[in-house]
C-alpha cells in the first residue's frame, strides 16, 4: 500500500521552502530540491504505450507536476508542458549531496540519499530483492541519481516515495456487468452497450476514488501483490480472525483465478513523482462474467481505504492518478459502455 510507505513520513514532518535557481530559502526543515533555470537541451521520449494506446504528453505527465507537492507547502518549479523540457544543469554536485543529506535527516524516510555510506543502489538492475528496473526500459542516471524517464517534474530528490528511481506497484481492476433486480445485464440508454462496474476504494489520504492497489514488496510476485492489496483494502483482511482469513483466502483464490488480462505496465502519472523517483504499475483486469463469484465476496473498506463500492464505468469518472485512462482501456477491451458521444 502506498499509504503504508508514506504514513510515517507524513506524520512526522511538514515540508516547507524550495530551492530554485540555486538559492536556498531558510525553513524549519531542510527543503526539497526544486528545479530552476537554466535547463539543458536533454530530451526524453514520451511515446509510452498502453497496449497499443499512445498517451498524450498532457495525460502522461500532468499530475506529476501537482503543486504544492502532496503533504507539504513546497511549490514545484514551472515546467513547460512539452517533451523538450530538459534537465537542470550547472548545479554543484557537492551542493546537491549536502542538501539531499539534510533532506533525508529531516524526513527519516525509507532509503537514505544516494551516495551515503552503505547505500549504493544498482539502478537499472535487480538489486538484491529490490527491482530497480523500469518497465519502460533503461533510464538515465546522472551523478548517481536516476532521472525520471518522462522528463522533469519541477522537483528534485526522492520526495515521499519509498525508493529512488522506479517504485513498483500493482493495481487489480475487478469488474462485472451491471445487472437489474432480475439479474439481466443493463444497457446504456444512449450507446446501447452493456454497462460495466468495477470495485473502487476511496483513499484516506486524498479522498479520491481509485483501484485497491499498492506497492510490490521486495521479492514479491505481482500476482501475490494484486491479491494481497485487494484483500487488505477492499475486504479488510487485516482485521479478520485467522479462521475468517482462511475463508477469505478461498474467495480470493477463486476471484483471482478467473479470466484476466494485463491492462497496462509502466510509468504512472502520480502526484508524488519527482525528477529522481517515480511510480510504475502493472494494472490487471479480473472479470467476473456471471457475477456469481463477486456475489459471495463481501466488500469492506480496510487499510488505506475509507470506503469501497461498485462503481459504474463511464467517461465522467474522476479517478486517482492515471486510473481513468486504465478503466477506459478495460471498457474498450470488454466492448462495454464508455461515452455517450457516438
Amino acid at each position: 500500500m502506498v499509504g503504508r510507505h508514506l504514513a510515517k513520513t507524513l506524520a512526522t514532518v511538514s515540508l516547507s521552502g524550495t530551492l530554485a535557481s540555486g538559492a536556498v530559502r531558510p525553513s524549519s526543515c531542510p527543503s526539497i530540491l526544486a528545479n530552476g533555470s537554466p535547463f539543458s537541451s536533454c530530451e526524453f521520449p514520451l511515446n509510452f504505450v498502453m497496449l497499443g494506446w499512445n498517451l498524450s504528453e498532457e495525460n502522461l505527465h500532468k499530475k506529476s507536476r501537482t503543486s504544492p507537492y502532496p503533504g507539504s507547502n513546497v511549490e514545484r518549479s514551472k515546467v513547460p508542458m512539452r517533451k523538450s523540457a530538459g534537465w537542470l544543469s550547472g548545479q554543484s554536485t557537492a551542493l546537491w549531496n549536502t542538501l539531499l543529506a539534510l533532506f533525508w535527516l529531516c524526513l527519516h524516510g525509507q532509503t537514505p540519499p544516494v551516495g551515503e555510506r552503505n547505500f549504493s543502489p544498482n539502478f537499472n538492475e535487480k538489486d538484491g530483492h529490490v527491482d530497480r528496473r523500469s518497465q519502460n526500459g533503461l533510464y538515465e542516471v546522472e551523478h548517481g541519481r536516476p532521472r525520471n524517464p518522462a522528463g522533469r517534474t519541477g522537483l528534485a530528490g526522492r520526495g515521499l516515495l519509498g525508493r529512488w528511481g522506479p517504485n513498483h506497484a500493482a493495481d487489480p481492476i475487478l469488474t462485472r456487468w451491471k445487472r437489474d433486480s432480475k439479474g439481466n445485464t443493463v444497457n446504456h440508454p444512449i450507446s446501447g452497450k452493456n454497462m460495466l462496474q468495477f470495485v473502487a476504494i476511496k483513499r484516506k489520504d486524498c479522498g479520491e476514488w481509485a483501484f485497491p492497489g499498492g506497492m510490490v514488496d521486495p521479492g514479491e510476485k505481482i500476482s501475490t501483490t494484486l491479491k494481497r492489496e485487494f484483500g487488505e483494502e477492499a475486504m479488510n483482511s487485516l482485521q479478520k480472525s485467522r479462521v475468517e482469513r482462511q475463508e477469505l483466502e478461498k474467495g480470493l483464490h477463486r476471484l483471482f483465478s478467473q479470466e484476466h488480462f494485463v491492462v497496462y505496465k509502466g510509468y504512472v502519472d502520480y502526484p508524488q513523482n519527482t525528477d529522481n523517483a517515480w511510480m510504475e504499475t502493472e494494472a490487471v483486469n479480473y472479470h467476473d462474467e456471471t457475477g456469481e463469484i463477486m456475489d459471495n465476496v463481501p466488500l469492506k473498506a480496510g487499510a488505506d481505504a475509507k470506503e469501497v463500492k461498485w462503481v459504474d464505468i463511464n467517461d465522467k469518472l474522476k479517478l486517482y492518478a492515471s486510473h481513468s485512462q486504465f478503466i477506459q482501456l478495460v471498457a474498450e477491451k470488454r466492448g462495454a459502455h464508455w461515452s455517450e458521444e457516438l
